[in-house]
């Protein structure tokens, strides 16, 4: 074998293996670096989203049940006033033996409890003043149309209303309840069933600050075991035990 031949070897087998080896991809580019927290904070940010449409719901479910009951509220409200002028025109119908005199007496007591409901809540529950002010402009009404027994229902009711709007606002100003004490959802309308005696509190260690005669209407607001706390159509307020009253249906 000739030098050449010798030198030329190396060559040709370099060339052989090159043409063999299959070509190498070039390495794929780094993967961007995110800050150490980003997985954290978009986790957050997503949970955080689900709340916020989790309160929206919610908010939305309550809001819609507040018209419904404001649609319920209207609907009876509807229903008792057309109630209310069914009882009115019976009574002009039947000319119930109420007298002119009962009803002026029946309208001006009804009057004077209106007008100290509006000097006592400066428009805290205008609601409930329009309702007693709506009624008793209703019985002068009836009274001018000589149906005195009417305007006597009238009067009534608007006595009723103005004492349950006194009874909410002597709650509301009540500084606190007493240990035990449970306050009714709404005030309760209840006739006293025997001459009472009503106590500064509840029980009978405490002493008698005014008594009731049988028939006289008073609202309860709260208990405390078997007493209650009323307020009857003077304002008065105090602890009556609860078999010495009954419900007004």
């Amino acid at each position: 074998m000739t030098a050449y031949r010798r030198l030329l070897i190396p060559f040709l087998a370099v060339g052989t293996l090159a043409g063999c080896a299959k070509p190498v991809a070039p390495p794929p580019p780094p993967a961007p670096q995110l800050p150490p927290d980003t997985v954290r904070i978009v986790d957050t940010v997503r949970v955080e989203s689900e709340a916020d449409r989790g309160l929206t719901q919610r908010v939305t479910a309550l809001q819609l049940q507040l018209l419904e009951k404001d649609a319920v509220l209207a609907d009876l409200r509807e229903q008792l006033d057309a109630a209310i002028r069914e009882v009115v025109r019976s009574m002009a119908r039947l000319q119930t033996l109420a007298t002119r005199a009962e009803a002026a007496s029946a309208m001006a007591e009804a009057e004077v409890a209106v007008q100290q409901l509006e000097t006592r809540t400066g428009g805290r529950t205008a609601a409930e003043y329009a309702q007693a002010k709506r009624l008793l402009d209703m019985s002068s009404g009836e009274f001018n149309r000589q149906n005195y027994g009417g305007s006597v229902y009238l009067a009534n009711q608007a006595k009723g209303a103005a004492a349950t709007a006194r009874g909410r606002l002597a709650e509301a100003e009540s500084d606190s309840l007493l240990p035990g004490e449970v306050r009714f959802t709404v005030p309760l309308r209840l006739q006293v069933s025997a001459r009472s005696n009503v106590r500064d509190g509840p029980g009978t260690r405490y002493a008698v600050v005014f008594s009731l005669e049988r028939g006289a209407s008073v609202m309860g607001q709260s208990y405390v075991d078997q007493w209650l706390r009323v307020t009857d159509g003077q304002g008065r307020r105090g602890w009556i035990f609860y078999n010495l009253v009954t419900g007004v249906r």
